[in-house]
C-alpha cells in the first residue's frame, strides 16, 4: 500500500470530525491541519454553521469510516471483521470484532508504544522489524493469542525507529490495556489475556458497525 500524504491523512480527520491520531506524535505540532480546518473538506461556510441532522445511516457509516480508519484497514478486510464476529454463533458480535481488531500484530505493536502511529507500527512488521515469539513475522494483520510474545528483532533495535529520548519516552509512559504486558529494558511485550471491550480503549460504536453491515 503506498504511504499516505500528510494532508490525505488530515482529510480523514476533517471528515470524521474529530481527532483520530492517525500520524501519532506530528498530531500534537502545529503541522496539524485538523487543528487550522476542522470542517469537512469541501465545506462551504454557511454550511458550516447550519449542519443538517445527521441521519441514522449516517451516522452508523461515519462510525464506520472512523474505525477503519482508526486501524489502517481497507473495506473488504474491515468486511471480513465484521462478517467473521457476527457470524459466530453464541458470541457478542461487539466483543467479537473488538477482540479480532486488537489482536492484530500491528495493533499491538502500536498499543506496546514501539510506534507512534497505526501506519508506522504497520510498516514496522512489514519491513521484518518485529519478533513474534521470536520468529521473524511480516504480516500485519497476524492474529496474536493469550502467551504470545512481541519483541524487536535483534539488528533491528539500533535503528533510528527504536532509539532515541522520544521513543524511550513514547515507551515509558505507554498507557498499556490490561491484556498487554511490556518490558521496557528488553524492548518486549507479550500478550497476557484475550482483548476485552473497554469504552476507554475503544472510543468509537462498534454496535452501531455491526448494525451497519447487516441492512
Amino acid at each position: 500500500m503506498a504511504q499516505e500524504t500528510s494532508q490525505a491523512v488530515c482529510r480523514k480527520c476533517r471528515r470524521a470530525g474529530e481527532k483520530l491520531f492517525l500520524k501519532g506524535e506530528k498530531c500534537f505540532t502545529h503541522k496539524c491541519i485538523f487543528e487550522r480546518r476542522p470542517h469537512s473538506p469541501g465545506m462551504l461556510d454557511s454550511q458550516r454553521k447550519h449542519r443538517s441532522t445527521v441521519s441514522e445511516y449516517g451516522s452508523q457509516l461515519r462510525e464506520k469510516q472512523k474505525i477503519k480508519n482508526a486501524y489502517g484497514l481497507r473495506e473488504q478486510q474491515f468486511v471480513n471483521y465484521v462478517r467473521s464476529a457476527s457470524g459466530k454463533r453464541g458470541g457478542d458480535p461487539t466483543k467479537e470484532l473488538f477482540s479480532s481488531l486488537e489482536s492484530r500484530l500491528d495493533r499491538v505493536v502500536y498499543r506496546l508504544g514501539l510506534a507512534s502511529s497505526q501506519a508506522m507500527a504497520r510498516q514496522m512488521v512489514g519491513h521484518g522489524h518485529v519478533l513474534v515469539n521470536g520468529k521473524r513475522t511480516t504480516v500485519p494483520s497476524y492474529r496474536l493469542r493469550s502467551g504470545d510474545t512481541v519483541s524487536v528483532r535483534q539488528g533491528s533495535k539500533d535503528s533510528p525507529l527504536f532509539v532515541g529520548d522520544a521513543v524511550k519516552n513514547r515507551v515509558e509512559k505507554q498507557l498499556l490495556p490490561p491484556w498487554l504486558s511490556f518490558d521496557a529494558k528488553k524492548f518486549e511485550g507479550s500478550v497476557r489475556a484475550h482483548p476485552s471491550l473497554d469504552a476507554t480503549v475503544m472510543p468509537y460504536d462498534l454496535k452501531a458497525v455491526i448494525e451497519f453491515y447487516s441492512r
